[in-house]
């Protein structure tokens, strides 16, 4: 009972310093509504406004057989963009649902000539109206810790989720996942090995700056302030 009602207290004062860190710093990382972003958004060069047409065939859309690896909450694309520039021979889906940040992804994307690269918008439980057994490799970075108990199901690695992603991935199952937010981090372990991925590879303090990372906006701020990454890789 005491173990209980200590987590319960620890969990409180968790989310406390959460929102008062976020109403603090987050602000920055806020962004304002783009007068004209649909428009924007629909007419972008890597822009797909029809992904459920492509569900089990995406690999004709990308004209190749290479290995598709998707972001799940983009941002504003930093990661994904790079991502194409870096590595030809790999796919690229940048997902996002919030129009004041694809946008920008779209912006950003829009002068470059790639041929690995596509944008989707929308909500991550709609994933199975998209893929079917067709993904290589699932990135999450720095996703919504949703730091309260009862939002526990909608955090990106929750058993919910979870049991999406097996059923769009090819054959191995990869699962890439950074973020600052140390709670969700050693949640994520948890509820990854529950559904029996074995976790390969797991650092506290990642190095930033290393030439295999690939940093997100989120991530450079974070940098910045000299606060610590998490990062995990877990295969099944």
């Amino acid at each position: 009972m005491m173990n209980i009602k200590l987590k319960g207290i620890n969990n409180y004062i968790y989310t406390f310093y959460y929102v008062l860190w976020y109403t603090l710093f987050g602000g920055i990382m806020r962004l304002k509504n783009v007068k004209g972003a649909n428009d924007i958004i629909i007419k972008g060069t890597y822009y797909v406004s029809n992904p459920n047409e492509y569900k089990g065939n995406w690999n004709k859309l990308f004209k190749n057989n290479n290995p598709i690896h998707i972001e799940i909450g983009m941002g504003k694309g930093d990661f994904i963009i790079e991502s194409a520039k870096r590595y030809h021979n790999i796919n690229f889906i940048g997902i996002e649902k919030y129009d004041s940040v694809i946008v920008r992804a779209i912006q950003k994307s829009n002068e470059l000539e790639l041929n690995n690269l596509k944008i989707v918008r929308m909500d991550a439980h709609n994933l199975l109206d998209i893929f079917d057994k067709e993904i290589d490799t699932i990135y999450l970075n720095f996703s919504d810790p949703w730091p309260k108990d009862r939002h526990a199901k909608r955090r990106l690695t929750s058993p919910v989720f979870l049991s999406i992603y097996d059923q769009i991935f090819k054959n191995t199952k990869n699962i890439i996942m950074k973020t600052d937010n140390i709670n969700l981090f050693n949640y994520s372990l948890e509820t990854l090995k529950e559904a029996n991925y074995e976790i390969i590879y797991q650092t506290n303090n990642l190095d930033c700056l290393s030439d295999d990372n690939i940093m997100t906006e989120y991530e450079t701020r974070f940098h910045e302030k000299g606060i610590k990454i998490n990062k995990l890789i877990a295969k099944k």
